[in-house]
């Protein structure tokens, strides 16, 4: 019998989850309802071989049978100039397939459709036109398996999730959410700003990180090398001669560990190695995941960034949603998929919650202390006044506030860095260039000669 997932509300007001085994959907809910429990939602889990095809693509070039179904011209021409395929054009083709698709290429897709959408074309209209002007061979395989599945009555993001390689999780969930409210041409705007906004943020942090994490490896290879290679051959200077000079005692004790780390590597390697592991398996189970969520929202420079930008999602679905006349209870269920931290997804559940028991559904993320007052206050005169109206000015205010944060981390994280290679530089100087600079002055020579 099929497995199912519920949600529910006690007599008491309290939500419950779990899982059912039933004949069917209905029975299902009849059973909840004998054990003094109000369905909310009730979905059918897939089993484990379902699982597993749903991860494969679904490109209906590799679907034999249904191909064997159509057995359109188009097909056999198709499969005729693949049987005629060098071997050359084969590697070349292979590699294509491998290669990941640029956000680039997906950027344009997603404004190319939006602007047929807003010009009126329907789905297939619109996704057959985008499919021929599309020129990266993988993605345009990806998209004529999305027009395939629209064909067939299926929504995009159903098949979108077959390539979540390829769309981003968030990018996904924008997509479905426009297509559940019936506003896709509104998501598909959204998804653009999505892309631009992070292509923006991934290039400031780039330029700050990638010259001065060059600098900082270079520093530290140099060190590594200088203390290999040229200590050893001052410290033979001095044996040489016979002075009783030495070097300075923190080049030494240096040299020392340089040392100890190459005859003994493998010991800070099983070391870093069992640290990366133990952090890995204990952020995969469910409170280690919780924690970690909680650090993302909390860590310094970055923190407050990453909860502003996941809280203006939530309100940006979830005033696309509410626009289209969903309830807000109903638009959170929706929207809450757009995030995919778990603190704020266990603020979205208590105030779902709050709404079933006639309390506040904000008072949750006030309590968090994560948003600023202004926003929750926004929220409640929202409430109290029109929510469409206040949400809408709300999210441009958030938008404000990230710009405003992005510019204090660009202008930290420079500074942060320049402070880390400036130690790193000063250790350098003191280990490599102070011995160097003495052999270059020639003390050494006078003690040599028991001057």
């Amino acid at each position: 019998m099929p497995t199912y997932m519920y949600k529910a509300m006690t007599r008491n007001g309290q939500i419950v989850k779990n899982r059912i085994t039933d004949a069917n959907k209905i029975s299902c809910v009849k059973r909840l309802k004998h054990n003094d429990l109000i369905p909310i939602s009730v979905t059918q889990t897939l089993r484990m071989n379902e699982r597993n095809a749903k991860k494969k693509p679904r490109n209906f070039r590799r679907v034999n049978s249904e191909l064997k179904k159509i057995g359109t011209q188009r097909v056999k021409d198709s499969n005729r100039k693949i049987k005629r395929q060098t071997l050359r054009e084969r590697v070349v083709t292979s590699m294509a397939e491998r290669r990941k698709i640029p956000s680039k290429d997906i950027r344009i897709f997603t404004q190319n459709f939006y602007l047929l959408k807003k010009a009126k074309f329907n789905n297939v209209h619109a996704l057959s036109t985008v499919m021929e002007s599309t020129e990266n061979p993988k993605l345009k395989l990806v998209i004529e398996d999305i027009l395939y599945g629209v064909e067939a009555g299926e929504f995009m993001h159903t098949t979108m999730e077959y390539y979540s390689d390829v769309f981003p999780y968030i990018y996904i969930n924008m997509i479905k959410v426009g297509e559940l409210s019936g506003s896709l041409d509104l998501a598909l705007g959204q998804a653009i700003k999505y892309l631009d906004e992070s292509e923006a943020l991934n290039t400031k942090l780039k330029r700050i990180l990638i010259p001065n994490l060059a600098m900082f490896i270079g520093i530290i290879i140099m060190l590594f090398v200088c203390v290999i290679v040229g200590l050893p051959a001052v410290q033979n200077i001095f044996e040489s001669i016979g002075t009783k000079d030495q070097l300075p005692w923190i080049t030494l004790w240096f040299a020392g560990v340089v040392d100890v780390l190459i005859a003994y590597w493998y010991i800070p390697v099983l070391v870093i190695a069992g640290i990366v592991g133990g952090v890995w398996f204990y952020i995969h189970t469910p409170d280690g995941r919780y924690r970690f969520d909680t650090f993302k929202y909390t860590m310094p420079i970055f923190g407050k960034l990453i909860y502003l930008i996941d809280f203006s999602r939530l309100l940006k679905n979830m005033l696309l949603n509410i626009q289209n006349g969903i309830r807000i209870q109903d638009a959170l269920q929706v929207s809450k998929n757009v995030v995919k931290n778990n603190v704020m997804l266990s603020m979205i559940d208590v105030s779902i919650n709050n709404i079933y028991i006639g309390q506040s559904w904000i008072e949750p993320f006030e309590s968090a202390k994560f948003s600023n007052p202004m926003t929750v206050e926004m929220l409640k005169i929202g409430m109290q006044t029109d929510l469409t109206e206040m949400m809408g000015k709300l999210v441009e205010y958030m938008d404000i506030d990230i710009d405003n944060t992005l510019e204090k981390i660009m202008k930290v994280l420079p500074e942060l860095a320049y402070a880390i290679v400036g130690v790193v530089l000063i250790f350098f100087v003191i280990v490599v260039l102070v011995p160097c600079i003495q052999i270059y002055m020639g003390g050494w020579l006078f003690s040599a000669y028991g001057f």
